[in-house]
């Protein structure tokens, strides 16, 4: 009887876990006095004591369900990023840098990372701090007003975003974040990227725009910046970075782009206190948006 009764207990344990009740899962039958309860998957009877432990049971385990919500509303509000590396490094090279930035920032992001379509065509700057293989997006000429394989390029990550999306965002660093600055103006003109949900925002690291600063303009991407980019964007700049121009001018592309500055050159910085504040003041915002499903 004693087992019975446990293996029972269990059952409605295991049931209340799902965040049913006692009632939802009971036929208040009138046996005499007192009203008991019988249960339509269990079979046995419940009586009024019995059912108030099954309360106590069930107010010790609202904690554990309260918790369980709330790690699973996180989940869903993490906003789904793409990251696309620099000139001549690698998803891998860009992930590990990524990584330094600190949790409380990254536990809020999900990010994929993708090696870029073509393997470097010459040494990278990174030879020596990262090990190989390396990869580039596309090809230019030595004053970068001529481009090759930029449309291939376009496509092959259109396709990965249609294969292993829906992605909210972007997330570039250098020819990666040249890239990233340009889909939505692409988008917005139908001429790439029509086959993905609209991209709802962009963090780009040492950017800048195609047709500005010193840059040409692939004829894909010829009017990407024509009107402004209503388009929630952060941006990081390095004060000694040699690309600082080129951002400084994409700055002025964007609808209330958000800043964020550090004393270093071209690369990935660590964040500070107040550059992480930033950023995550920046997530939040897009935290509220409507993430695609």
């Amino acid at each position: 009887m004693m087992i019975n009764q446990l293996n029972y207990f269990k059952q409605v344990v295991n049931t209340l876990r799902m965040g049913l009740t006692p009632f939802t899962v009971a036929n208040c039958v009138t046996v005499g006095s007192p009203v008991r309860f019988q249960s339509r998957h269990f079979g046995p009877f419940v009586s009024n004591s019995q059912l108030r432990r099954l309360y106590s049971i069930k107010s010790l385990l609202q904690p554990h369900n309260q918790t369980r919500l709330v790690m699973q509303n996180e989940i869903q509000n993490k906003p789904r990023i793409l990251g696309l590396h620099g000139f001549r490094t690698s998803a891998l090279i860009f992930k590990n840098l990524i990584a330094r930035w600190p949790d409380t920032v990254l536990k809020k992001l999900d990010i994929q990372f993708l090696d870029g379509p073509f393997p470097a065509q010459g040494k990278s700057e990174v030879e020596g701090f990262f090990d190989p293989p390396y990869y580039e997006w596309y090809q230019a000429n030595q004053d970068f007003t001529e481009y090759r394989n930029f449309d291939e390029c376009v496509a092959y990550i259109e396709e990965y975003m249609i294969n292993h999306g829906p992605f909210d965002g972007l997330l570039g660093f250098s020819q990666g974040a040249m890239i990233s600055a340009s889909v939505p103006g692409m988008q917005a003109q139908g001429v790439a990227f029509t086959r993905i949900p609209k991209i709802k925002f962009l963090i780009m690291i040492s950017g800048a725009k195609f047709g500005g600063y010193k840059f040409g303009q692939p004829k894909l991407g010829a009017n990407a910046f024509s009107s402004p980019i209503d388009c929630p964007s952060l941006h990081i700049l390095g004060e000694k970075d040699f690309l600082k121009p080129g951002g400084i001018d994409l700055l002025k592309s964007f609808v209330n782009p958000v800043v964020i500055h550090h004393p270093k050159g071209h690369i990935i910085p660590r964040l500070d206190d107040i550059s992480q504040n930033t950023m995550l003041s920046f997530i939040e915002q897009i935290q509220k948006m409507p993430s695609h499903d």
